[in-house]
């Protein structure tokens, strides 16, 4: 029985992609919320907010360790899965796969020292100085490989010469026109997403244990960021359909189920598709797809027919496309719902139905992220290397690519299982009460000099 080893391709990368990117998001958004936490903790003078960075630091650093694992499964899949993209292509992208690995280093190096000195400053904001080079470089590590997703699409910076990419500029192929977009899209949402993971747990806690000064001050921040960070979101993604009707307009075209080109187009919400492409039970918001393509109601969009039937990508992505922006829309939503109930005050917004709403914005967005990528990556469909290279050309012929497929799932399944059991393990029988009780009694033991050594 012959392989399909394209489809086997597909298969162990979206795999790699789909397991990779949660921990990559973590990795992103989490160190951000910690600096925050930290200067508030100092500015404030609150144990409770200083708490916080030391406990998310500790979730954090599993999450790096995991990450770490995946995404050297990717660049080991970029080579075994996909070798005639990386022998046109690796000498291109080179420059951006090794500043990503750098950046790691770096925020790994920053990290090692923030997790080992506190309390070791005369000046609490010294230690909390430290944060800036882990934020910066885990947000290096998500430009520079967004950068490299941002050349698929819109490959710049080389010479097209008997099929070979020659007087290469790296630079100009690492900041190309894709990259604005798709890095303030990246680092906005996985923000977003890391302050509505840890948000999610205060909720949690909260409906199950009662209150806590604790969780509510944790929820409050988290909220804050959450409500800033979709916004930003939202902004990003508008940046985003407006560099896809300009540099890719099938894409957002297909997204659309946007067929005829048109001025005054309609944006089209949910529904279906018959036998003869026509939209059925769907939603229409009239001249809305001129004004998110152009900022006008009555510019022309691009319709998918102008395009060659085996160019143009999967329909499928118009519901990936509904799904993840409705997310978009919904968690900042519950996050100006949660201040509004703060504000007023006959309203709790430590009710039960809200906390609830706060847990689910948690997997919500990271299942946005999730979608998005999906949409990027299917949405680019069929080129691997847009206009330059189709993806049943760059995916390899090895039948061992099956074989490739279970080693990784059984490797990430395995992955998975530790992450969740080390997490379990640090937390469960560890409440942030009786830790914030004995951090306060090692102040007063080292204030009173019964800390100090003989």
């Amino acid at each position: 029985m012959e392989i399909d080893t394209v489809l086997w391709s597909r298969l162990v990368t979206g795999l790699t992609l789909t397991f990779h990117v949660i921990f990559a998001t973590v990795g992103v958004g989490v160190p951000l919320m910690i600096a925050i936490a930290e200067f508030v903790g100092i500015r404030k003078k609150d144990h409770h907010y200083i708490l916080m960075a030391k406990r998310w630091t500790r979730g954090f650093i599993i999450s790096v360790a995991v990450g770490v694992v995946t995404g050297t499964a990717i660049a080991l899949q970029l080579a075994l899965v996909w070798p005639n993209f990386m022998q046109l292509a690796g000498n291109v992208v080179a420059l951006p796969l090794f500043m990503e690995v750098f950046a790691f280093f770096f925020e790994a190096i920053f990290l090692g020292i923030y997790l080992y000195t506190w309390d070791r400053f005369r000046s609490p904001y010294t230690h909390w100085l430290l944060t800036i080079p882990i934020v910066l470089g885990a947000s290096m590590s998500a430009f520079f490989i967004t950068s490299v997703n941002g050349f698929m699409n819109q490959p710049e910076g080389f010479v097209m010469e008997a099929g070979h990419f020659v007087a290469v500029n790296p630079i100009e192929a690492m900041f190309n026109t894709a990259t604005p977009s798709k890095v303030f899209h990246v680092l906005s949402s996985a923000y977003m997403t890391g302050a509505a993971l840890l948000a999610g747990i205060a909720a949690y806690v909260l409906l199950k244990k009662g209150p806590s000064v604790y969780y509510k001050k944790a929820l409050k921040l988290m909220m804050g960021a959450v409500l800033i960070f979709g916004l930003l979101t939202a902004v990003a993604g508008d940046m985003s359909a407006k560099f896809l009707a300009a540099h890719q307009p099938e894409k957002l075209a297909a997204a659309e189920w946007h067929f005829e080109t048109e001025s005054g187009a309609d944006l089209v919400l949910l529904g279906w598709l018959n036998a003869e492409r026509e939209i059925m039970g769907a939603f229409h918001i009239p001249k809305a797809l001129s004004f998110l393509a152009f900022g006008d109601f009555n510019a022309e969009v691009t319709g998918l027919n102008e395009f060659p039937l085996d160019e143009q990508p999967p329909l499928i992505v118009h519901y990936l496309f509904d799904a993840m922006a409705g997310i978009g829309f919904v968690i900042p939503a519950i996050a100006a719902l949660y201040f509004l109930f703060l504000i007023w005050k006959r309203r709790n917004e430590l009710n039960k139905w809200l906390l609830r709403g706060i847990l689910l914005c948690a997997p919500l967005a990271f299942l946005a992220i999730e979608l998005g990528w999906f949409y990027a990556e299917v949405g680019r469909q069929p080129w691997i290397l847009r206009g330059y290279m189709r993806v049943e050309e760059a995916a390899t012929t090895s039948p061992s690519i099956r074989i490739l497929f279970f080693v990784f799932l059984l490797l990430y399944i395995v992955l998975g299982t530790l992450c969740v059991i080390v997490l379990r393990r640090l937390f469960r029988n560890n409440p942030a009460e009786a830790e914030l009780d004995k951090l306060l009694e090692e102040k007063r033991d080292k204030a009173s000099g019964k800390g100090e050594p003989a």
